[in-house]
């Protein structure tokens, strides 16, 4: 499976030493991703903004958003699973990620970011945002019963059929970035549940920090890793016991370079982590605040 990759150098004009920002800004902005279907599809992944234009004006006050992921729900329970929320930073919004479609209401994947992937009953998978995600797959009904993949940022997820040797959609594939230092991915789809006898995780989610699908009676809530925005994992159907996973929640990250001064102030309830590499200062927030240049 492929994807795709976030390098990027900052343009722009910025004030060195002890001058504030006046020019351009490298941003990251991951929305959370939308938890698995209630034994049925993959949760989409949130929605994906970068890049190196966004103008800072001396003296702004910023907010800054981080989107939760979408609720998984445990086994033996018909509760609905919720699409994640967006992220922000100032005038852009990352899109929170669809959730999977449910078995129980033989419903299609809700649209976000990136798609949630249909239920078993044929059902297609919701849309992604324009520029930030993919549409999740479509699922499948008798005999085979499998959900359709989460979309990722990166690609739409995948298709189930009778036929597919593993069994139910895989999660859309998720984007590389390396903008705080470390190249790691970002808004994977969800991998989708399926119905079997047997127990345990299916089919992968999109990349790393994805969840994976769960099979039969799995009571396992296969959920994404918090602050990628991936999707959840979707349940199983055996004996109406299948657990699906929650979705990963989001990640605002800034960067420009180290010969410029740092923010003025942080405001908010969360303070971001600081980090200095390769001639960027980076700024990398997990939870929501403000920041002030």
């Amino acid at each position: 499976m492929s994807q795709s990759f976030l390098g990027g150098v900052i343009s722009g004009t910025m004030t060195p030493l002890t001058g504030q920002v006046t020019g351009f800004v490298e941003y990251l902005v991951v929305a959370g991703g939308g938890g698995g279907g209630t034994r049925g599809g993959g949760g989409g992944a949130g929605g994906l903004l970068a890049g190196t234009g966004y103008s800072i004006t001396p003296g702004s006050v910023i907010t800054v958003t981080v989107g939760a992921g979408g609720s998984g729900t445990p086994a033996s329970t018909s509760t609905t699973s919720t699409s994640g929320s967006n992220s922000v930073f100032g005038s852009i919004t990352a899109t929170g990620g669809g959730a999977g479609g449910e078995n129980t209401t033989i419903s299609s994947g809700s649209s976000g970011g990136s798609g949630g992937g249909g239920s078993y009953g044929s059902t297609a998978g919701g849309t992604g945002a324009s520029g930030q995600g993919f549409a999740g797959g479509t699922g499948y009904g008798s005999p085979a019963y499998r959900g359709g993949g989460g979309g990722g940022s990166g690609s739409v997820g995948q298709n189930s059929s009778a036929v597919q040797a593993d069994n139910s959609g895989g999660g859309g594939c998720g984007t590389v970035s390396s903008i705080d230092g470390t190249r790691r991915m970002f808004a994977a789809g969800g991998g989708a549940g399926q119905y079997a006898v047997s127990s345990g995780a299916c089919n992968n989610g999109g990349g790393a920090g994805a969840g994976s699908g769960g099979s039969g009676d799995n009571t396992t809530q296969y959920s994404a890793t918090a602050n990628t925005g991936s999707g959840g994992g979707g349940g199983g159907n055996a004996n109406s016991t299948g657990a699906c996973g929650a979705g990963g929640s989001g990640i605002v990250i800034i960067r420009y370079p180290a010969n410029c001064a740092p923010p003025a102030s942080f405001g908010g309830s969360n303070v971001p982590q600081v980090l200095y590499n390769n001639g960027y200062q980076i700024y990398v927030w997990t939870g929501s605040g403000t920041v002030t240049f």
